[in-house]
């Protein structure tokens, strides 16, 4: 088989939207392996690019659509009462950027955020997440690191999260399973094509 093809997909943990587009592409997990790509999730500081304040509350038309996108792609969440404060969790998922380890850590993190309503902010909890999983902390290299990365993204033309970047251009949100199908047949075509 060639080479797995890179998509980039920046994310931050306290998005919905990102929870929502992670089950999506958990649900397309065997399409994407035989289309030979592989979602490389990175997590960024969404706060950096958007200017929403950690702590501000979810309400209004942001939890209305973040409701309405989750019905409407079969995803049940809890969402929650504010914005939270995520770079901890995003840097402790760079530090374990790669292995198997980190997948794990970004699909705990996931489910107890957003099925068991659990706040980023719980300290105890994420340092038992790292006991658990045997990761440092985030520490300043995995803070350094996420910013690094929020500017990557910037610098990629990335306004908001999930962004799927195929051949240099983000691709904002999350949409139905045949359409991120499609989306993704198309280009896998496109790039074995060209290489």
């Amino acid at each position: 088989m060639s080479a797995l093809i890179d998509i980039p997909v920046y994310y931050d943990f306290a998005s919905s939207l990102c929870y929502i587009a992670h089950r999506v592409m958990e649900r397309m997990r065997g399409e994407i392996d035989e289309l030979g790509l592989w979602l490389r999730w990175t997590p960024i500081d969404l706060t950096r690019l958007s200017g929403w304040r950690r702590g501000d509350k979810f309400e209004g038309a942001r939890r209305d659509n973040a409701l309405r996108v989750a019905r409407e792609l079969g995803v049940s969440l809890l969402l929650p009462e504010r914005w939270r404060d995520s770079r901890e969790a995003g840097g402790m998922a760079l530090l374990l950027a790669g292995s198997e380890r980190e997948r794990v850590f970004r699909e705990r993190v996931w489910h107890e955020v957003y099925q068991s309503g659990r706040s980023l902010d719980d300290a105890d909890w994420l340092a038992g997440l790292a006991r658990e999983l045997d990761v440092a902390r985030a520490g300043r290299e995995g803070l350094e690191r996420l910013v690094l990365n929020t500017i990557e993204a910037a610098e990629s033309e990335v306004t908001g999260v999930p962004a799927f970047v195929l051949g240099g251009w983000p691709l904002g949100g999350i949409q139905e399973d045949a359409t991120m199908r499609s989306l993704f047949t198309r280009y896998a075509a496109k790039r074995r094509a060209v290489h």
